[in-house]
């Protein structure tokens, strides 16, 4: 994986994340990768097998949201196999990332990627998100393939904190979603990802209660 290195820095820069994103942090992005390559072969992760893709679709992607997201605490629904989660705790230590999943396999994968890369500021979850009940709320809550708007604020209604943030992370603009559960958003964010052709949005919106 350590091969991709300068394609991961340009697209860092790309990203204009190149004073965010530290060459060590670069290459613990890598390893992080090449964990998620190895465990995939027993624990069918991803269906994106390819290291090329790997960083694009996963790695990429994840990144371009770093941007968007605030200090403080971050749970991350649905997290799989770390996506974004784990990738936004190797590149903002300033944030303290919860990821949480129902399938245990891919909860013992992140916990694995937490004890070999370190990461002090992440905590991972084994569980439904709706019966997940922490000391206190979280400031924002992020899903990269969660579910349907509705569904995502729904289920984790109760782990908001006051004028907290949901971050979902989309590829076209989910209008009808929106108009369905009748949320209107308080930002749309076209995301651009690096070598990524499809498109890529977030779609913010604050728990006003």
């Amino acid at each position: 994986m350590m091969q991709l290195l300068p394609q991961l820095s340009a697209g860092v820069e790309a990203l204009g994340l190149q004073s965010v994103l530290s060459i060590a942090m670069q290459e613990q992005c890598l390893a992080y990768l090449s964990l998620l390559q190895k465990w995939n072969k027993v624990y069918n992760l991803t269906a994106v097998r390819d290291p090329q893709e790997m960083l694009v679709l996963h790695l990429m992607d994840s990144l371009s949201v770093l941007p968007h997201i605030q200090p403080g605490q971050l749970l991350d629904v649905g997290s799989g196999g770390g996506l974004p989660g784990l990738v936004v705790a190797i590149a903002r230590p300033d944030v303290e990332v919860t990821t949480i999943d129902t399938v245990q396999k891919k909860a013992i994968f992140m916990r694995q990627v937490k004890a070999e890369l370190g990461l002090a500021n992440a905590q991972v979850v084994h569980g439904r998100v709706e019966a997940y009940h922490p000391p206190s709320p979280f400031s924002q809550i992020i899903s990269r393939a969660f579910s349907d708007i509705a569904l995502f604020k729904q289920l984790t209604d109760h782990l908001i904190a006051p004028n907290g943030r949901w971050l979902a992370m989309k590829g076209l603009v989910p209008s009808d979603e929106l108009a369905q559960a009748r949320i209107v958003p308080t930002e749309v964010i076209r995301l651009q990802v690096p070598h990524l052709q499809a498109e890529r949005h977030l779609i913010v919106f604050e728990n006003n209660k």
